[in-house]
């Protein structure tokens, strides 16, 4: 389950540098323009960029933006992460973090405007993120898919589980 955070994980044996991180589009989209090489956790701190990236233009960009946007990060991210792990040889590197990315503002798409519920969308999606239940573990590319798709699909099993367990805290709060 925290194979992927230990200190044996492949990325850990091949850090990615900033030079790296920026060295193509493909690169720079996988780690989220850089976040990514951020350590320690790498996850967060994708996450975190996410979390700002989305309160910086919530205000500007209507709900089925952000659908078309989520949308269009799945696909491209998928394909950047393929990318980027071949390059680098691993192949779902810690430091790339547009999995994150969509899937933090996944479910930001489904909380209240206000810094509480954004701040709670955040640390469930980090908690399942990390945790990898079924079916999210199902997807994890280090246990069947070894593309970007498997990259980009754990996430999204861990979005969809921190949206559940968020819509059922709103109906209780």
């Amino acid at each position: 389950m925290l194979e992927k955070y230990s200190s044996k994980s492949p990325s850990r044996k091949n850090p990615m540098t900033l030079s790296f991180a920026f060295s193509s589009f493909p690169h720079m989209l996988a780690t989220f323009f850089g976040a990514g090489v951020l350590r320690p956790a790498s996850g967060t701190w994708g996450s975190l960029a996410a979390l700002l990236v989305y309160m910086a233009l919530d205000s500007f960009i209507p709900w089925w933006g952000w659908a078309v946007l989520i949308s269009a990060c799945f696909y491209a991210g998928a394909r950047a992460c393929e990318i980027t792990g071949t390059d680098i040889g691993v192949h779902d590197h810690s430091s790339m973090v547009i999995d994150e990315v969509f899937a933090v503002w996944m479910v930001l798409l489904f909380v209240p405007d206000s810094w509480q519920w954004q701040f709670a969308a955040f640390a469930a999606f980090r908690l399942f993120d990390i945790i990898k239940i079924p079916p999210a573990r199902w997807f994890d590319t280090d246990k069947r898919w070894h593309n970007g798709w498997g990259v980009m699909l754990d996430d999204a099993a861990a979005a969809l589980q921190a949206i559940a367990v968020l819509v059922l805290l709103r109906c209780i709060v």
